[in-house]
C-alpha cells in the first residue's frame, strides 16, 4: 500500500527494529567479530558470505551484492512495498500507526492476497471453534481422542473440524463481505459445476492450519473422519501457498531449530504433532511432495544439521535416498533416524511411547554413510559370494567419494571386520577407486561451441579495481560514516565522481546533510528509494576504514579521481592523432599530448 507514513513514526519503527533480530528471523546468524554472518537468502551458497552490522544497522552479501537496511531486506525478501514493510515492523514492535488511506497506487493484487489470508484466518478460527466449542464438533472431538491428541496439541496446532456440510465457510465468508470467487481461488471453496454459487472444499475432516514464514495461515491439511477419500487432503497450490516452498510447522519450530542448530524432518503433519507431543519441538514436515531444493535451502538457512525420520518401509527408504543429496547440495549435515519396518513417527510414539521416540532420536541416528551401507544390503543375500563381493565393491566406491580420510578409515575398518578382510587389501581397492574417480572428474567434457572460452584468461577471475574507482569508494565510505567528511570532500572535489552511481550517491549525500545536518546515516540509507544505491551504500558501510582520513590521504584520493578524466581525454587524443590525415593537425595534437603528460606527471 503506497501511503505517507509520518516521519516520527518511521523513526520510532526503525529504532525498535534491530536489524540483527529481524534478519535473524529468516537467516541463521552467527557472531563474527563485530558483525554477524550467515547464508545469503537472496542466492544459493554453501559458504556464508552474508554479513550484518549491528552497529551500522545494514547488511551486505559479498557474494551477490545484495545490501541495505532492515526495510530493504524485507522488501527484497518478501516483495513488499515500503509501507507494507513498515506496517509489518510496526506490528512486530507493537507500535500503533495512524489510520492511513490507500492511494491510487495500491495494487488490486495486494488487496486480493490480503483477502485470501483474511479468509484463511477466519476459516482457521471457525474450524477450531467448531471442534472445541460446539455440539456439532463432537465427531471431530471423538476422532481426536482416538488419535490420542492432547488439549495442548489441539491448542498449539489450532486443530479444528470441518462439518459434513457443503456451505459452512461459504455462508461465513459471504456474511463477512469476502469475495467468494477469491476464496475459491485461495483453495477454500469450489465453484459448483451446475448452477451458481460455491461450496466448501473441506468437509467432515479434522483440520490443521498451514502457516507461512510469518505465521499467517495460508493453507490447510485435512484428515478424513470415517471412510472419506482421499484420507489426507491438503489445500491446492494458490497465490499464497506453494508446497515446494512451504514446510509444515516451520514458523512455530524456527526458534527451537535455531537454538539447537538442528531440524527434525518428517513426512507428514501427524508425524510432526506426535513428535511435538514427545517434546521434540524442532520438527517440520513436507506437505505431500518430495523434498525440494527450496525446502533444503530454507532448512539450511536456519540450521546446519537435518535429521531425516521417515516411514520405516520401502517407500520411506526411497524418500530418504532422494532427500539426502538435496540436503547435502544445500550444505546441510544429514543424519538418519531409521524406524522399524511399517512404522512412521506417529505410529512409533503410539506403540513405544514418547520417551522411546526421544531416545531413538538421541542415540540411534545413522550417518549418511552408515545408512547407505545398511541400505545397500537390502535385496542382497549376504550368504551369497557374488552378492558379498558386489556389496564390498559398491561400498568402496562410495568411500572414495568421502572427503575426510578419517571417515574413510573408520568405515573401512567396519568393512574389514564384517567380512574378515585385511585392511591393506581394502586400502588398495580404495586407492584404485579414488584414481578412477579422479580420472573421471578430470576428463574434460566437450563444451558446445558457443560455451568454449574465447580467451586464455581464466573465466570469472576478478579484475583489479582501477585506482580512481577505489578512491571514490573509500571517500564515499568515509562520508557515510562521518557527516563532516561530506563537507571536507565537497570543498576539495571540483569535478565530482567519475562513476555514475558514485556521483548519484554523492549527490544524495550532499542533499541529505544539507536538509538534515543532525540526522544519522542510518536515516540516509533508509531514505534511498533507489535499490541500487541502497545496496551500494550498504556495501560501503561494511568496508573496514581507519578512524580518520588525514588531509594528505584526502588530497591523494581527490587527485586520483580528478586525474581520470584527463587520462581519458589523453587516450582519445592519442587515438585521434593515430588516424589524423592532416600532418599539421597531427603535430598540434602531438604537442598537446606532450603537454598533458607533463601536467599529469607533475601532479
Amino acid at each position: 500500500m503506497a501511503v505517507k507514513i509520518p516521519d516520527e513514526k518511521l523513526t520510532e519503527v526503525r529504532e525498535a527494529s534491530d536489524i540483527v533480530e529481524v534478519i535473524g528471523e529468516y537467516v541463521q546468524l552467527k557472531k563474527q567479530g563485530r558483525q554477524y554472518g550467515g547464508l545469503c537468502p537472496f542466492h544459493d551458497e554453501k559458504t556464508p558470505s552474508f554479513s550484518v552490522s549491528e552497529d551500522k544497522q545494514v547488511y551486505h552479501c559479498f557474494g551477490c551484492g545484495a545490501g541495505g537496511n532492515v526495510f530493504t531486506f524485507l522488501q527484497e525478501l518478501k516483495g513488499w512495498s515500503f509501507s507494507e514493510t513498515v506496517s509489518h515492523l510496526a506490528e512486530r514492535a507493537k507500535i500503533a500507526l495512524p489510520q492511513m488511506q490507500k492511494t491510487e497506487t495500491d495494487k488490486p493484487e495486494d488487496a486480493r492476497i490480503r483477502q485470501m489470508k483474511k479468509g484463511h484466518e477466519l476459516a482457521a478460527s471457525t474450524y477450531h471453534s467448531i471442534l472445541t466449542l460446539t455440539e456439532e464438533g463432537a465427531p471431530g472431538r471423538v476422532y481426536a481422542q482416538e488419535r490420542l491428541f492432547t488439549q495442548d496439541q489441539i491448542e498449539h496446532f489450532r486443530i479444528g473440524y470441518a462439518l459434513n456440510d457443503w456451505e459452512t465457510l461459504a455462508v461465513i465468508f459471504e456474511t463477512n463481505g469476502l469475495d467468494l470467487a477469491v476464496m475459491a481461488e485461495s483453495g477454500l471453496l469450489a465453484k459448483r459445476k451446475q448452477g451458481t454459487g460455491y461450496y466448501d472444499l473441506f468437509r467432515e475432516r479434522l483440520m490443521f492450519p498451514i502457516t507461512d514464514s510469518q505465521g499467517s495461515v495460508v493453507a490447510f491439511g485435512g484428515r478424513a473422519i470415517g471412510e472419506g477419500q482421499p484420507k489426507y487432503l491438503n489445500s491446492p497450490e494458490t497465490p499464497i501457498f506453494h508446497k515446494a516452498k512451504t514446510l509444515f510447522h516451520m514458523h512455530e519450530a524456527r526458534p527451537s531449530i535455531r537454538k539447537q542448530n538442528k531440524a527434525l524432518l518428517v513426512e507428514g503433519a501427524f508425524d510432526v504433532m506426535a513428535a511435538w507431543k514427545a517434546g521434540v519441538t524442532n520438527v517440520v514436515a513436507t506437505l505431500g511432495t518430495a523434498l525440494s531444493s527450496d525446502h533444503a535451502k530454507l532448512l539450511r538457512r536456519n540450521a546446519e544439521e537435518v535429521i531425516l525420520c521417515y516411514d520405516g518401509d520401502r517407500a520411506g527408504r526411497e524418500a530418504i535416498r532422494k532427500a539426502i543429496p538435496v540436503l547435502e547440495e544445500a550444505g546441510c549435515k544429514v543424519s538418519i533416524c531409521l524406524l522399524p519396518e511399517g512404522l512412521d513417527p506417529d505410529d512409533y510414539v503410539k506403540q513405544h511411547g514418547e520417551e522411546a521416540f526421544v531416545r531413538i532420536l538421541d542415540n540411534e541416528c545413522l550417518s549418511v554413510m552408515a545408512f547407505r551401507m545398511l541400505d545397500l544390503k537390502q535385496g542382497k543375500n549376504m550368504q551369497n559370494e557374488g552378492d558379498r563381493l558386489q556389496y564390498i565393491e559398491e561400498i568402496v566406491q562410495m568411500l572414495a567419494k568421502l572427503e575426510h580420510s578419517v571417515e574413510q578409515e573408520y568405515y573401512l575398518q567396519q568393512l574389514a571386520e564384517s567380512f574378515t578382510l585385511p585392511m591393506d587389501v581394502l586400502r588398495q581397492e580404495l586407492s584404485r577407486a579414488e584414481r578412477l574417480l579422479k580420472q573421471t572428474k578430470e576428463t574434460p567434457k566437450a563444451l558446445p561451441r558457443a560455451e568454449k572460452p574465447t580467451s586464455g584468461r581464466k573465466q570469472g577471475s576478478a579484475r583489479p579495481v582501477p585506482a580512481h574507482v577505489k578512491a571514490e569508494r573509500i571517500l564515499l565510505a568515509y562520508m557515510l560514516q562521518d557527516t563532516e567528511m561530506v563537507w571536507r570532500v565537497s570543498e576539495k572535489l571540483g569535478t565530482g565522481f567519475n562513476l555514475e552511481e558514485h556521483q548519484a550517491l554523492y549527490a544524495y549525500l550532499l542533499s541529505f546533510v544539507t536538509r538534515e545536518p543532525d540526522a544519522s546515516m542510518k536515516r540516509f540509507v533508509e531514505s534511498l528509494e533507489d535499490r541500487r544505491l541502497a545496496k551500494l551504500a550498504a556495501y560501503l558501510l561494511m568496508q573496514p576504514l581507519k578512524n580518520e582520513c588525514s588531509d594528505e590521504e584526502l588530497a591523494d584520493y581527490i587527485k586520483r579521481i580528478e586525474q581520470y578524466p584527463k587520462w581519458v581525454k589523453l587516450k582519445e587524443q592519442q587515438q585521434a592523432a593515430r588516424f589524423e590525415q592532416d600532418p599539421i593537425r597531427a603535430a598540434k595534437l602531438q604537442m598537446e599530448l606532450i603537454r598533458l603528460k607533463k601536467e599529469l606527471q607533475s601532479q
